[in-house]
């Protein structure tokens, strides 16, 4: 059957690129059938990740939440620095604004990007409906966390009435659970279509003038990316004694997903299918996935180091070495604030091109390609959520298989 669907979704997405060159900007009315399909994802992405986390909490303990927490955030932070460096390299090795010029009168408008100490505070929600309604996934995690460890703690709980009332919320929590995976399992059957109405449409409305113009920008979007995928992340997951290959077989349909839709947080029911299949604990995989989702942005961060030298060479700035040390910082806080969601990238790269003095009117002349290379950013992300949360997977077996522990499972 994983087969068949990745097959699918391949011949869905070459059809796509095929109507989207020989149609061009006729192809958009195919765009409502990639529409309906990045809705169904997003209406199932958030119950999904509540139930999972909930679920997650209840087949571990407070100590293990701790303990995955304090292996996956360094790992986070880490591999996003390292992401924003690979992007600097690359960028000054193939020099991406030689000859781009800013045009004049052109302008952008930036959304407000919150604090950190925002972001912080609007975790913890006033109103929890409203949260849901709102999508906030931060404010979501926080919620199915302090729910599960409440539900936790009852069941484990000396009261009878109370231990009774955490096991029968359990059981109702587990079977809403299996319901949103049913449910993800109808909506996958409609991807290819979607895969393809998302594919024509995207190509077909890419003017090839733009696309000429920066195709080096393109070009170097891309080969970074490409370093991550085929260098950085099998250097790391073989450091860790994971089997590369077979592990990008088993996530090779969520990589293509997350390609296509250009969503982490669209993806991330289909990433927690595909770390299944790459013998990830379900339960680490519930834990790190959605959050990874929201704050482990790989794929964004070399986008800024990338966006970084490309808007200097434009305005003719040589930067010093301890300016692209603070960009190496303020693009890692800026990934890790970035919500996994399309379109992002314009907040990012206009916060960190305000920090490092560049104007963000050049911001505005990448916004033709955006979609193009938004693609292959979060290609970057969602893979680096997943070697992540393989990561902590062979941290927490090798931790177990020391103890003398039969399994890894945390239930």
């Amino acid at each position: 059957m994983s087969k068949s669907f990745m097959l699918k979704i391949t011949v869905g997405f070459i059809l796509g690129l095929v109507f989207g060159v020989v149609l061009g900007p006729q192809n958009a009315i195919f765009s409502p059938l990639g529409a309906i399909f990045m809705n169904l994802l997003k209406m199932i992405v958030i119950p999904l990740i509540f139930l999972s986390l909930v679920v997650a909490v209840n087949h571990s303990s407070p100590s293990e939440l701790g303990r995955i927490g304090v292996k996956v955030f360094p790992i986070y932070i880490v591999t996003t620095a390292l992401s924003v460096v690979i992007g600097i390299v690359i960028a000054k090795l193939m020099n991406p604004g030689a000859g781009v010029k800013l045009q004049e009168g052109i302008s952008v408008t930036v959304p407000d990007r919150p604090s950190f100490v925002d972001t912080i505070i609007n975790m913890v929600p006033t109103n929890i409906v409203k949260t849901f309604a709102d999508g906030n996934i931060l404010a979501i995690v926080f919620v199915a966390i302090i729910i599960g460890i409440s539900m936790l703690y009852m069941r484990h709980s000396d009261d009878a009435t109370h231990k009774n009332m955490g096991e029968t919320l359990m059981k109702f929590v587990e079977a809403a659970n299996e319901v949103t995976l049913r449910i993800l399992s109808g909506i996958l059957q409609y991807a290819p279509i979607g895969v393809f109405g998302i594919t024509a449409a995207t190509i077909g409305a890419q003017g090839l003038d733009t696309v000429i113009a920066l195709g080096k920008f393109i070009l170097t979007s891309y080969i970074g990316v490409g370093l991550l995928l085929v260098v950085f992340y099998p250097l790391i997951l073989k450091l860790w004694g994971c089997k590369v290959i077979q592990f990008y077989r088993d996530i090779k349909e969520c990589m293509l997903t997350s390609f296509v839709t250009a969503s982490s947080l669209g993806t991330l029911p289909i990433s927690i299918r595909a770390a299944k299949k790459a013998g990830i604990d379900e339960s680490i995989a519930n834990l790190t996935l959605p959050i990874g989702a929201t704050v482990n942005m790989n794929g964004t961060a070399l986008r800024l180091g990338v966006a970084v030298i490309f808007a200097s060479e434009i305005m003719g700035i040589d930067l010093s070495i301890v300016e692209l040390v603070s960009i190496i910082l303020i693009g890692t806080l800026t990934a890790v604030g970035t919500a996994g969601v399309p379109g992002t990238g314009l907040i990012a790269m206009s916060a960190v091109f305000a920090q490092a003095g560049l104007p963000i009117e050049i911001v505005a002349l990448t916004a033709g390609i955006n979609i193009l290379v938004d693609m292959v950013f979060t290609l970057g992300n969602v893979t680096g959520d997943l070697v992540a949360a393989k990561m902590v997977d062979l941290s927490e077996k090798r931790a177990a298989a020391k103890l003398g522990a039969p399994s890894v499972e945390l239930s």
